[in-house]
């Protein structure tokens, strides 16, 4: 008894009288989502996002000090964002985007791509 309470605890999601205490979605599966430091996962967005920026970088054919200039940040925080080691906002993505002359939506298309598993993602046909 606490201050004329009792309190019971429970690990199994059943009070006392094996009565559900959240209800269960049958539709709903749930899944263990992978911990950044557990190897073998899927890419986390921020890394897949980096590679994306500094492959549409080489392609373009500019430096890492040209884009983050034109973008507006340091080169360093830029390096970062490519090696997946810092979140971008959307703000800086978008940033980033204008600098590359890119649109902001050809950045998460291809990011899309490169974290869908092989045949759950369809490249969008866009309009001209």
């Amino acid at each position: 008894m606490n201050g004329g309470m009792e309190i019971t605890t429970t690990t199994s999601g059943t009070n006392s009288g094996d009565e559900a205490l959240y209800p269960v979605m049958p539709n709903i599966q749930m899944t263990t989502i992978p911990r950044p430091d557990q190897p073998g996962g899927p890419p986390l967005l921020r890394e897949t996002l980096g590679t994306v920026l500094r492959g549409l970088r080489g392609e373009s054919g500019r430096t890492l000090r040209d884009v983050a200039d034109t973008a507006r940040v340091s080169p360093g925080y830029l390096s970062e964002i490519e090696r997946g080691r810092k979140e971008a906002s959307s703000e800086l993505l978008a940033s980033i985007s204008d600098a590359l002359d890119v649109s902001l939506g050809e950045i998460l298309i291809r990011a899309a791509l490169e974290v869908s598993p092989p045949g759950t993602f369809s490249e969008p046909v866009l309009a001209a």
